[in-house]
């Protein structure tokens, strides 16, 4: 590889290292160090909800974090784990193996591996455009209802429950109502410290680390109340953390579990994809930086195959840790690799004082988490915007409580789709008159005129907005159909199809078909300006050769002098309306005027009143 090749090939890779100078790197260092103080209790707390040792979370935001954060596409987002995630991957795993035993483990790091490999292929396949399927709706009804379900969860160790393993998150909500006289008043005052600080240094000093300060005000009660022994409950805690440096190690898998991983998987990837490419575009809206979907997903993929060998969970894009990173003056992805050796050092330096972080302070913390995560500002929004969208939330915030997480995701993206192909199967099909209130005579739909005009007797122009597809001809039969049956006498139809954007098989047939109505009934079918697509289907299709090629207009001018030849003269001898300029060479022109202004501020008995009326 020449010197050439190889700098090209450098530049494609880590397009951001011409950026590097001695500022930004004085500038990464510090927001690495920002990111790595706020990760020590979101990883603990994280791995906790994951149902694996606190140190996993902590592991999870070492070489995970480097690897995203070099092979990635936004140079702002941190990696490393997250609660959505953690929950998901405790709820699917529980009914497989006991939650923190090393079946366990073996199974969250072999899950994690094939995340990885999910993720690696749809970003080599240039299939990131998947993620665009998962809509803004699911993805909040999904974060809500994991909201919920951490907040049910934390209250265990919030209050000091001793719950049975395996116990759902409205179990522990009975348990707590039926076991009240068990609480561990201790553990509650440790959490109701830990949030108090948390909050008031959240309001006072936003700058300054306060989920950290909150753990370490919780951390100090639950160390005087343990130490004081008589007259206090004693306050469990997380315990040791052997290891600062992540180990590599292979998972070990009992590969006749390896279909339930490999949907579990596909779910987890789903979910984490949702989250990292929301992520990126969140902070790339404040950055300016263009985000590569594709690319993303590759550096996501990549870390989580990493993560899996060397004892991290899953992980993806955390917003958590990704603002602060940005507003603390990151300029280069460096700012990550700083974040994770940061964090190998704090954790080096203080593994037995992290040993003694109390649960009921992680309770709380997560407390915290979860009614960050309530967006309910979001979903009076999307309530008063869209009611079909408020739907494809609340369902989705509904099924993630009831059913299994990943089913839930995939319920809600059904019905995201399902709302979107019924929107799409009904595509407008508006009736055009030339407005007679306007001076340049716009051609206007009927209801959004000011007020009631005509419509030619022998004429109906309609407008053609959306797809005709096979999904809805039957929708655009049924109105073709009707318009027919309703203005029997307007045998001839123009139909505008700028706005027909696209159109398949189905959709040719139909027009054939209405094709052999109009001229039927005396009448003729007309296009104009249809795409350069729909035309090709017609081709292809053979109705461009029975429609015939002075049929299809590209002005609407000439559409309507060729038309209006055609129509019956003793109809148009007779006819009041006159809506169009053509109408002047048509027979009665001189009596009733070539564009009867009279008629069309008061309909006329007829075909004209008929639809005007209407």
């Amino acid at each position: 590889m020449t010197a050439s090749t190889q700098g090209n090939f450098l530049h494609r890779m880590f397009p951001w290292r011409q950026r590097i100078d001695r500022a930004t790197l004085r500038a990464d260092m510090v927001a690495g160090l920002l990111g790595a103080v706020l990760v020590l209790p979101q990883g603990v707390a994280f791995a906790t909800l994951a149902g694996l040792p606190p140190q996993y979370g902590i592991y999870s935001a070492v070489v995970p974090c480097i690897v995203a954060a070099l092979f990635g596409s936004s140079w702002h987002v941190m990696s490393g784990p997250t609660n959505a995630n953690s929950l998901a991957l405790f709820a699917m795993l529980s009914p497989l193996a006991f939650a923190g035993s090393p079946a366990y483990i073996g199974l969250a790091l072999a899950v994690t591996i094939l995340v990885g490999v999910m993720q690696l292929a749809v970003g080599t396949l240039r299939l990131g455009s998947l993620a665009n399927f998962i809509s803004p709706s699911v993805l909040l009804g999904f974060t809500c209802g994991a909201a919920t379900l951490i907040g049910l969860y934390a209250l265990k160790d919030v209050f000091g429950l001793q719950v049975p393993t395996g116990t759902s998150a409205f179990g522990v909500l009975r348990h707590l109502a039926e076991h009240a006289d068990t609480i561990n008043w201790s553990a509650a005052a440790v959490a109701a410290v830990t949030l108090a600080v948390t909050l008031l240094c959240k309001r006072l000093w936003r700058k300054l680390p306060f989920m950290l300060l909150g753990l370490l005000a919780g951390y100090g009660v639950a160390l005087l109340l343990n130490q004081a022994g008589t007259g206090a409950q004693h306050v469990n805690v997380v315990g040791p953390i052997p290891s600062a440096l992540p180990h590599f190690h292979v998972p070990d898998l009992d590969w006749r579990k390896l279909p339930d991983l490999l949907g579990i998987a596909s779910a987890l990837t789903i979910v984490a994809l949702g989250q990292s490419i929301s992520i990126a575009k969140a902070v790339a809206l404040r950055s300016g930086q263009h985000i590569d979907a594709n690319r993303e997903f590759i550096g996501q993929g990549l870390s989580n195959i990493a993560g899996g060998f060397f004892s991290g969970y899953i992980s993806c894009g955390s917003l958590n840790r990704s603002m602060p990173n940005f507003e603390a003056g990151a300029r280069t992805p460096l700012a990550s690799v700083f974040s994770a050796l940061w964090l190998v050092a704090l954790v080096a330096l203080s593994a037995p004082l992290l040993a003694q972080i109390p649960m009921a302070a992680i309770g709380a913390m997560l407390l915290l988490v979860a009614w960050g995560l309530l967006d309910i500002a979001r979903l009076r929004r999307i309530f008063t915007l869209s009611r079909t969208e408020f739907a494809i939330a609340i369902g989705t915030f509904a099924a993630t409580l009831v059913i299994r997480l990943e089913m839930a995701v995939l319920l809600g993206t059904v019905l995201s789709l399902v709302a979107y192909l019924y929107r799409t199967s009904r595509p407008a099909v508006r009736s055009l008159v030339p407005d007679a209130d306007d001076p340049g005579r716009r051609f206007t739909p009927l209801d959004e005129l000011h007020r009631p005009q005509p419509e030619c007797p022998q004429l109906k122009l309609l407008r053609m907005e959306g797809a005709i597809y096979f999904g809805a001809v039957q929708y655009v039969t049924d109105r073709l159909h009707w318009l027919r049956e309703v203005n029997a006498g307007q045998t001839h139809l123009l139909a505008m199809t700028k706005s027909m954007n696209f159109i398949d098989l189905a959709g040719a047939e139909m027009w054939e078909n209405e094709l052999v109505e109009r001229r039927a009934m005396g009448g003729d079918l007309y296009f104009h300006r249809p795409r350069t697509q729909v035309l090709q289907t017609w081709e292809q299709t053979g109705f461009s050769n029975k429609l015939g090629p002075d049929h299809i207009f590209p002005t609407k001018r000439q559409a309507l002098h060729t038309i209006i030849g055609k129509l019956s003269p003793e109809i148009c001898a007779q006819c009041r309306a006159r809506i169009f300029e053509e109408c002047a060479s048509r027979p009665g022109a001189s009596a009733h005027g070539a564009v009867n202004a009279d008629a069309a501020s008061a309909p006329q008995p007829g075909a004209c009143a008929t639809a005007a009326a209407r």
